[in-house]
C-alpha cells in the first residue's frame, strides 16, 4: 500500500470515528405526528394491495361482467410502481409513528441530491428496516428524499413476496442494479450483514456481524458517492428469534425458519411484530473523492475501510442502545 493510501486510509478513519459524536443534534422522537390516513383508509389499501398482488394484475373491473378498464400503470425498470407504494405507504406510516414510535436523528446529514449509499445493521427475523428507513427519509428529510432499499435474492424465491418488494421500493441486490441507480442520482439503502444480520438469535442482537468482502466500499469509490453510516435499533425486539430451523427450511425457499415468541405456533398471525421502540441514526458522510477508481481494486486498502465502517456502526448502534 502506497503512502498516499495509507494517508487517505487514516483520514478515512477520522472521519468515521468523528460520526459517532458529530451529528450535533438530540433524537427527536416521531410518535407524535398526526397521520394523514385514517384506520379505514389505511384498511383498504392493505386490501387492495394484497388483491393486487395475489391475481398478480391491475385491472379495474367495470359494472359490466363482461368490460375490463385496464388502469394506466407507470412502473420504472426496477418493478417500481408509485400507485401501488401509495396503497400500502398509510400501513407503513402507521408502524413507523405510531407502532415503532421511531425516534430519529442526524437526517440532516443525508445529502438532499445525487447519488448515496446509507450503509445500515440489519436486524429482526422478518426485517422491516428497508421500507422504514426510506419512510424515514420520505417523511422527516427536510427535502423528502427518496431511496431505493437492497433486498437479497432469497426474497424473489417466495410466493408474491419479489413482486410486492420490487413494487414497494425494493431492488434486487447486485452491483449492476446498485450502479444504475447511483448513476442516475438516485440513493440507495444497502445492508452489508445480509443472511448473517437478520438470523442472528436475539441473546446476539445488535451484534453487527462481518461486511462480506468490501462490495459497499468499491460501489462507493467506483460511483464517486458518499457513504452514510446508520445504526437501527428495535427491530430485534420486534421479531426476537430464539431459534432457527433449516431441515425444512428449502421446502419453503427461506435459508431458515424463525422460532419466535409468536411464530409459528400462533401460524399468520405470529408474523405480526411486536411494538417494540426503534430509533434511527445517520452519521456524517464519508467521501471517497481523493481515492482513483482503480483503488478499488486494493483489497488491502478496501478490507481495512470495510471493518472501519462496519465498527463505526457497531459504535452507533452501541450509543442509541445505551440511551434507552
Amino acid at each position: 500500500m502506497n503512502e498516499e493510501n495509507k494517508r487517505t486510509e487514516e483520514k478515512f478513519i477520522n472521519e468515521i470515528i468523528a460520526t459517532i459524536g458529530g451529528i450535533g443534534e438530540e433524537l427527536r422522537d416521531t410518535s407524535s405526528r398526526l397521520l394523514k390516513k385514517s384506520p379505514s383508509d389505511i384498511l383498504k389499501g392493505l386490501v387492495r394491495a394484497a388483491r393486487d398482488i395475489l391475481t398478480l394484475d391491475y385491472f379495474s373491473r367495470g359494472g359490466r361482467k363482461d368490460s375490463i378498464e385496464v388502469e394506466p400503470i407507470n412502473i420504472d425498470e426496477f418493478g417500481y410502481n408509485a400507485k401501488y407504494f401509495d396503497m400500502v405507504r398509510g400501513f407503513y406510516e402507521f408502524l413507523f409513528y405510531k407502532y415503532f414510535r421511531t425516534a430519529i436523528k442526524g437526517i440532516k446529514n443525508i445529502p438532499e441530491e445525487g447519488g448515496v449509499i446509507i450503509v445500515a445493521n440489519h436486524s429482526g427475523a422478518l426485517p422491516l428496516d428497508g421500507i422504514m428507513l426510506r419512510i424515514a427519509l420520505l417523511n422527516e428529510h427536510p427535502c423528502s428524499r427518496d431511496i431505493r432499499f437492497l433486498v437479497e435474492d432469497y426474497i424473489y424465491n417466495l410466493p408474491f413476496a419479489g413482486t410486492f418488494m420490487n413494487r414497494i421500493g425494493a431492488v434486487r441486490a447486485c452491483k449492476e442494479n446498485a450502479e444504475r441507480l447511483l448513476k442516475n442520482g438516485k440513493g440507495i439503502a444497502v445492508f452489508p450483514e445480509g443472511i448473517q444480520g437478520i438470523s442472528k438469535l436475539y441473546k446476539d442482537r445488535y451484534k453487527v456481524q462481518r461486511f462480506g468482502r468490501g462490495g459497499v466500499i468499491r460501489l462507493a469509490i467506483r460511483s464517486r458517492v458518499p457513504i452514510i453510516p446508520a445504526a437501527i435499533v428495535g427491530a430485534e425486539e420486534s421479531y426476537p428469534m430464539f431459534f432457527k430451523i433449516k431441515r425444512f427450511a428449502s421446502l419453503f425457499g427461506l435459508p431458515y425458519i424463525p422460532v419466535t415468541y409468536t411464530f409459528p405456533f400462533l401460524g399468520p398471525l405470529g408474523l405480526i411484530p411486536l411494538p417494540s421502540k426503534w430509533m434511527m441514526q445517520f452519521g456524517e458522510p464519508i467521501r471517497f473523492d481523493k481515492l482513483k477508481k482503480e483503488d478499488a481494486e486494493d483489497f488491502a486498502l478496501v478490507s481495512s475501510y470495510n471493518e472501519s465502517l462496519r465498527m463505526t456502526i457497531q459504535n452507533m448502534v452501541n450509543e442509541l442502545v445505551a440511551s434507552r
